[in-house]
């Protein structure tokens, strides 16, 4: 299939665009490299600098042909959001209104989304299951389940064929693609970062959660495992019909379970203070994928927390300057 990804030079359209490639698609990825980075993109894709905002430019890439979109491109900084909750609606929810209309004017028929666990907000039952309901605790959050409602609405009115993959924590590298944020937020690579000398200190942002040792819960996926699933996605989709599905492995690990682990991989005594909760930061996050795994197929083949920290420690060594920032 020719495919479009956007946001694809970022830490998990690169893996996606990668594994396309591998698969024998062509693609074309379309970034604005806000976050992402040409270096990022694989060799063999077909790299287009552009914004989502700008709707001449996407209609005249959307009219290059297409047989699929797989939609990476967001804000997608909690804290962030919170402070300008504007800035994530125009970005996340326009941008999209604006590729939706471009491939439905363009004919593409198939979208596979990327959404978020943050769109559940505080669940009320763990693990949470794709007909919990949705009630975002920040602005990110409340833009992709606005996203999510306005595909389900646009497959509906139009006959487009979409799936959402509502996503937790994503983790570890794949070959020569890693995370590379600027500012970086993620917990894992900021542990790696003060295991190679680059940071004093990793935060931990709340120790008075009603958790088993007082720290926020989170499911972690790897970052393949979660490309993959948008390969069978991408396969699945059927015209008129929107699927959601939750994609994790499951498994619920602590903030001091994360750095105990690190710890153990790096063979560093990583340092960590206590810092006081951020604004928006649910207590407990962990998805229930038995949806995906029983219509798709779907199972994670790197499920283990040490091998998705052991495959991330790896790119950062390769790494030290990321992608040359």
């Amino acid at each position: 299939m020719k495919l479009l990804v956007t946001g694809g030079a970022g830490y998990i359209g690169s893996v996606m665009t990668a594994q396309l490639l591998e698969a024998g698609h062509e693609v074309t990825v379309f970034d604005n490299v806000s976050k992402g980075h040409v270096q990022a993109v694989p060799d063999g894709a077909r790299f287009i600098e552009g914004n989502l905002l700008n709707e001449a430019s996407l209609n005249q890439v959307l009219g290059m042909g297409f047989d699929g979109v797989l939609h990476f491109a967001a804000l997608s900084l909690v804290g962030e959001s919170v402070q300008q909750p504007e800035r994530y609606y125009r970005n996340n929810v326009c941008g999209t209104l604006n590729l939706l209309e471009a491939m439905r004017t363009a004919g593409v028929p198939r979208l596979v989304f990327s959404s978020t666990a943050a769109v559940y907000g505080e669940p009320e039952e763990v693990p949470i299951l794709e007909t919990a309901v949705p009630r975002p605790t920040n602005p990110y959050g409340g833009s992709k389940l606005a996203i999510d409602q306005m595909i389900g609405f646009m497959v509906a009115a139009h006959g487009l064929a979409a799936v959402s993959l509502r996503y937790f924590n994503v983790a570890g590298a794949s070959g020569q693609w890693g995370e590379d944020h600027h500012p970086e937020t993620h917990l894992i690579p900021i542990v790696l970062s003060v295991a190679a000398g680059q940071q004093p200190a990793v935060q931990i942002y709340g120790t008075d959660y009603p958790t088993t040792d007082g720290t926020a819960i989170r499911d972690y996926i790897h970052v393949e495992d979660l490309a993959r699933a948008h390969l069978l996605a991408l396969d699945s989709v059927h015209a008129g019909e929107h699927r959601i599905y939750n994609l994790g492995n499951g498994l619920g690990f602590s903030v001091r379970e994360v750095i105990e682990t690190a710890r153990k991989v790096t063979g560093v005594p990583i340092n960590a203070v206590e810092a006081p909760r951020r604004a928006g930061d649910p207590p407990i996050l962990v998805a229930s994928s038995r949806k995906i795994r029983d219509e798709l197929g779907w199972t994670p083949q790197k499920p283990d927390l040490a091998t998705m920290i052991g495959d991330a420690w790896q790119w950062q060594q390769a790494h030290p300057r990321r992608y040359d920032r």
